[in-house]
């Protein structure tokens, strides 16, 4: 994902946080929130409750960042939008995490 499109900053993840909406389906759970911006910007969040291993929460936040960056050209502009994982996501296969992240965005209207 091309890195104007990324969340970074703590600062960032919490304002969404704090004031953004939230809507949630199966495995995926989504905070969004306006931003001032012409892009949008995604953050993802992979807990050590999904699995105490690293490999396998990087191969969950990659098969995220794809399918989000597939999604890229269809989202509406000008939102921040943090994707968090739930237990259960890393038995899908990336096709699956797609597809889940698309009926989510259809769900907030972002798509």
């Amino acid at each position: 994902m091309p890195k104007k499109h990324r969340l970074k900053k703590k600062k960032e993840f919490e304002r969404v946080f704090k004031e953004g909406k939230a809507a949630k389906k199966d495995l995926l759970f989504i905070r969004f929130l306006k931003n001032n911006l012409e892009t949008t910007r995604f953050g993802f969040i992979v807990s050590k409750k999904i699995s105490k291993k690293a490999v396998v929460r990087n191969k969950v936040k990659r098969r995220l960042r794809e399918a989000a960056r597939e999604m890229l050209p269809k989202i509406k502009p000008g939102y921040d939008i943090v994707v968090v994982a739930q237990r259960g996501i890393e038995k899908l296969n990336f096709f699956q995490i797609k597809d889940n992240l698309k009926e989510l965005l259809k769900k907030i209207d972002l798509q």
